[in-house]
Parts: C-alpha cells; sequence; structure tokens
C-alpha cells in the first residue's frame, strides 16, 4: 500500500517514468526535498539499472520496473533485501499504474516509447504531469481525447508549456488569441548553414543554458525540440497552428508568453532550472516552498527577442509542416527525428544530414489522415527502417 502522512496535505504517490534520465533525477530531489508531500511509489528505467538501484535504495518505492529484460536479475538481486518488487517490460508497468495508490504519473521517458505507457495511465484515470512531449506529437488527438473520457488532467513539465499553463491560471473565460514560445536558440544561434555542415557531437551537446539528456539537447541544437513543443503546444492549449509562434529568447529567462484577445500579454519568467515546473505540475494546483535558486533583475539587465530561423533550422519547419498536414505525418517526423539524432550522437552523419532524411521520410511514408493506434505504432516502425536505411546510404 503507498504510505501516508498525517498532515493538512495529502501525500501523493507519484511514478516516475524514466527516473534515471534528466528529468526523473531532477524530480526525485523534489522528491527529497519534499517527503511530507511525495512519495516515490513507482521508479523505471530502460536500461540504468545501477543508478534505478541506488534510487530505489533510497527512496523505497512500492515497485520498481526495468525495461531490459537481460538486466532484471541484477535489480532483483540488489533490492532483494527490501520490500521493494522489481517487474521488468512494459506490460508489467502498464499494470502497475492501475494501482489506486498513485496520484499522479510523470512521464519523463524520452521519445515514442512513453506513448503506450501513457495511454494505460489515462485509462486507470491517474493524471499525468507529462515530460514526455513526444507522446503528444505523435498521437495527440488520441491522447487529449481519452484524457477528456477519463476525465484526466495533463499537467505540462516542459519549461515552455509550464508556463504557458501558468499564465492560463484564473484567465478560463479569456480566449487565447496567440502563444509564443521562446528558444534560447542553443549553441548555434546566429550560425549559418556552411558553419552548421562541420559541427561536431560534442559541439552540439554544449546547450547554453539549460543541462539536458543528449537526446533533448542535440534537438535543442537543431531546433527539433522547439518544433515539437509546437506540437506539442496544439494539443495542450487547443490552438490552430496560426495561434502558436516561435521567437528566440537567448537568455531563457522568459520561458514563454500569451496574448489574449484584448492584446495584453502575461509572460512566465524565472531561471532556467527544470526542477520548478516538475515541482509546480506534482503540487498543482498549489505552489509549495522551495530553496531553489532566485532570479535577480540586476543580474540581467537586458533580455533579447529575434525571429526563429526556419530555413537555416530546417527541422522548425518541418515541424510545422507536420503539423498543419496532420494525421501521421508528426508520427512520422518524430520518428525519423529520434533515428537520425541516434546517429548522429554516433557520428555517422552530419548535423545537416539530419533535416535531409527527416524530409525525404515525410514525403516517402504513406500518409494517413485519420490514424488509428496500430496505424500510430505501423507508421513508427517503418518509418524508423527507412529512415536507417537512408542514413546507411548516405554513408556509401
Amino acid at each position: 500500500m503507498g504510505k501516508s502522512f498525517n498532515s493538512e496535505f495529502a501525500l501523493k504517490n507519484i511514478a516516475i517514468l524514466g527516473s534515471t534520465g534528466s528529468i526523473g533525477t531532477q524530480a526525485l530531489e523534489v522528491i527529497r526535498q519534499n517527503p511530507d508531500r511525495f512519495h516515490a511509489f513507482v521508479l523505471t528505467a530502460n536500461s540504468n539499472a545501477g543508478l534505478l538501484i541506488k534510487q530505489a535504495l533510497e527512496f523505497n518505492p512500492e515497485f520498481v520496473v526495468i525495461a531490459e529484460q537481460s538486466k532484471l536479475d541484477e535489480v532483483k538481486s540488489a533490492l532483494s533485501h527490501t520490500e521493494t518488487r522489481v517487474l521488468c517490460g512494459q506490460d508489467e508497468l502498464c499494470a502497475t499504474l492501475e494501482r489506486p495508490e498513485i496520484s499522479l504519473v510523470l512521464t519523463a521517458m524520452v521519445g515514442f516509447a512513453g506513448l503506450i505507457p501513457t495511454l494505460a495511465a489515462i485509462r486507470a484515470g491517474k493524471d499525468i504531469a507529462l515530460a514526455n512531449k513526444e507522446t503528444l506529437v505523435v498521437a495527440g488527438d488520441m491522447v487529449t481525447s481519452l484524457a477528456k473520457e477519463h476525465g484526466v488532467k495533463i499537467l505540462p513539465v516542459d519549461s515552455e508549456h509550464s508556463a504557458i499553463f501558468q499564465c492560463l491560471a484564473g484567465e478560463e473565460q479569456n480566449p487565447i488569441e496567440k502563444i509564443y514560445l521562446t528558444a534560447s536558440g542553443g549553441p548555434f544561434r546566429g550560425k549559418d548553414r556552411d558553419f552548421l555542415a562541420t559541427i561536431t557531437r560534442k559541439e552540439a551537446l554544449k546547450h547554453p543554458n539549460w543541462v539536458m539528456g543528449e537526446k533533448i539537447t542535440i534537438d535543442s541544437a537543431s531546433l527539433m525540440n522547439k518544433g515539437l513543443e509546437v506540437i506539442e503546444a496544439k494539443w495542450l492549449f487547443d490552438l490552430d497552428v496560426s495561434q502558436i509562434d516561435v521567437i528566440v529568447h537567448p537568455q531563457s529567462i522568459v520561458h514563454s508568453l500569451v496574448q489574449f484577445r484584448d492584446g495584453s500579454m502575461k509572460a512566465q519568467m524565472g531561471l532556467p532550472d527544470m526542477k520548478l515546473p516538475i515541482q509546480y505540475a506534482m503540487a498543482y494546483p498549489e505552489r509549495i516552498e522551495n530553496t531553489f535558486p532566485r532570479f535577480n533583475f540586476t543580474d540581467f539587465p537586458n533580455l533579447s527577442f529575434e525571429q526563429a530561423d526556419k530555413t537555416t533550422f530546417r527541422n522548425l519547419a518541418l515541424a510545422f509542416d507536420a503539423l498543419n498536414a496532420g494525421g501521421n505525418m508528426p508520427c512520422v517526423i518524430n520518428a525519423a527525428n529520434e533515428v537520425v539524432v541516434a546517429e548522429f550522437l554516433k557520428d555517422r552523419i552530419g548535423f545537416l544530414k539530419m533535416s535531409d532524411i527527416i524530409e525525404q521520410c515525410m514525403s516517402e511514408i504513406t500518409f494517413i489522415p485519420d490514424p488509428s493506434l496500430d496505424d500510430y505504432l505501423e507508421s513508427d516502425r517503418i518509418t524508423r527502417i527507412l529512415a536507417q536505411e537512408l542514413v546507411t546510404n548516405s554513408k556509401l
């Protein structure tokens, strides 16, 4: 059974999907600082058995789930003296998410892998703290419809979407005219395509403001991360494409803005620290105290904004194209991007080649205007095969 705590606040039992990643480890920092409010009920990892074991020994979850079968015995052995149950694989994870003790599911898995567990959690009536943007990118219509059907709240964890969500508090009667998602511009802001043609993996992983996992850091450098956030925002806030814009804000202090129909704007500001939007989603609708560093205006006397360069950073334009097309096209762009980013991180293709392969996949994969879950799964599968073939052929 989940833990309880005799206080004025109900203790929330949290399932963290992807507890060993960047978002997952920061969520555990929030839990560590608030043991009277949050309990890590379920912790999951793909293959990082060592860190998962360490986390389980500290936080004493009721369940841990390791995705990789070959690591199961290692985790079981290390936790055999504890009361934590050790499970393996997607089916057991989805079944665990049905536990009635779970208050909130934080989906921090990377990529397409987060879709099926998130759908399972929604069907189980669990509110979702969404850090896995790919879930809405791939199947936004299906996910949001299912959430409405089951009365589930989707609480955004991405800093930009959390900012929009916070700006909308108390504005239920005021329709959105437009939102502006801010982007730092990544490490290559202002650079041209000749420069981008020669950059290395090491250079692309040097984000100027944020500390993140490798995949999202490369996506930030290519502006694909912002493109995926555009698609996510459409579903989170029920917007038309014309209501979403991207502006580059190098300081990463204004996390995003909402413009209302009277022309007034609200922005959410703060230092670039993912623990704040994580804590906001976990504690919602409350705001709770913390010891995070505070913003000082004198440290940032100038905040600047500029248009995003969709010509140089083609991934952003491709994401808008996918959103305008609809159907399975966002699923295609996501699958192709996951393949090419993994190949770039292995030094197998160049930075600009990623966009070429994504665009070719978008043109060759059959368009499905109203996809089912099976269609999404198949689109993801065949796009990955095609993208891998294009990577291989590009090296011949």
